[in-house]
């Protein structure tokens, strides 16, 4: 009898000691006696919603120093080192050996040290890439850092573009093609994705591929991977044109509705989105009375002339503005 009465003592005994804990952890206002406490994370205040009585102040905050506005921002930032990133082949992950032949003191190191380093980061470049694939993914990525920078587009962009590239080396589509083609390709797609309006001119001049070859790899890379991507508003491009054509806001304004009524009319179908948005650009600047040159216009969206006036005279047309 005694046995089966310990167990059950020693199966009771923690219950007891958990609800006690847990009575002891209910905190409660000296005020009202209300248990609606509030923690105000700004002024590190303990605050009762009912009666409004601090009742602790100036508590340590564990939290970090840094802020964070979203989700993602929350994910990079971290204490224990620089956040991870898809940019980098291995994320961001390995060691790198300085190439300064200087001690932590800033004091030049000897000649047999010197030595020394030089075959440390002769190795360390070796490791850092165990096989064929690490290869071509850490060319590819060092490709779209360089041609994003170029380009201007935010981190946001070359994250993207990296990701579709590392689907597309999972999947195998790199076989029989250029790195540099496939690379372009996948920051196009992410341009694309990511709603910031680069042209397919505007990725070749950066790249070292010619723009069918990019063209015909972009559209390659996004059936394979099933990306969804909607057709390029004009009105995107609409803001930076006039900008480098130093236009008035309302000339864009104009410019914005001639591509929205026109867009309604069906006359968008088929058409470059960079032509249509520089023909509406030089149609809102006629009639504001802020006449651009075609070749102007032309010059600063990499389109021809040609393209421009066909579109003018299509958006013209449909807009009952005649001469």
């Amino acid at each position: 009898m005694t046995g089966p009465t310990r167990e059950r003592e020693r199966e009771e005994a923690p219950v007891e000691q958990e609800s006690e804990q847990g009575r002891e952890g209910v905190r409660a206002c000296p005020e009202c006696e209300s248990s609606n406490l509030v923690k105000s994370e700004d002024r590190a205040e303990l605050v009762c919603e009912d009666c409004g009585l601090v009742v602790e102040e100036d508590q340590i905050d564990p939290g970090p120093e840094w802020r964070a506005f979203n989700h993602s921002e929350r994910q990079e930032k971290s204490r224990v080192g620089a956040p991870t990133t898809q940019t980098m082949h291995d994320k961001g992950l390995t060691t790198t050996i300085d190439w300064k032949d200087q001690d932590a003191y800033g004091r030049s190191i000897s000649s047999k040290k010197r030595s020394k380093m030089h075959r440390l980061r002769k190795w360390q470049e070796r490791i850092r890439t165990k096989d064929a694939g690490e290869r071509n993914l850490q060319f590819a990525l060092s490709e779209t850092d360089r041609m994003a920078s170029a380009l201007g587009v935010p981190r946001s962009v070359r994250e993207v573009a990296s990701v579709i590239y590392r689907r597309a080396l999972k999947e195998d589509l790199i076989r029989g093609r250029s790195i540099e083609g496939v690379a372009t390709s996948c920051l196009y797609a992410a341009c694309r994705k990511e709603g910031i309006p680069r042209s397919l001119e505007e990725i070749s001049e950066v790249s070292r591929v010619e723009r069918k070859e990019i063209g015909r790899t972009y559209r390659y890379i996004s059936q394979e991977l099933g990306l969804e991507m909607k057709p390029v508003d004009p009105k995107k491009y609409v803001p930076r044109f006039c900008s480098e054509l130093d236009l008035d806001e309302e000339v864009q304004t104009k410019a914005n509705e001639i591509i929205e009524t026109t867009a309604e009319k069906g006359l968008l179908s088929g058409k470059s989105p960079t032509g249509f948005a520089a023909a509406a650009i030089y149609a809102a600047s006629l009639l504001c009375n802020e006449k651009k040159t075609q070749r102007e216009v032309a010059e600063v969206a990499q389109v021809t002339e040609v393209t421009i006036r066909n579109r003018y005279q299509e958006q013209i047309e449909a807009m009952g503005i005649h001469g």
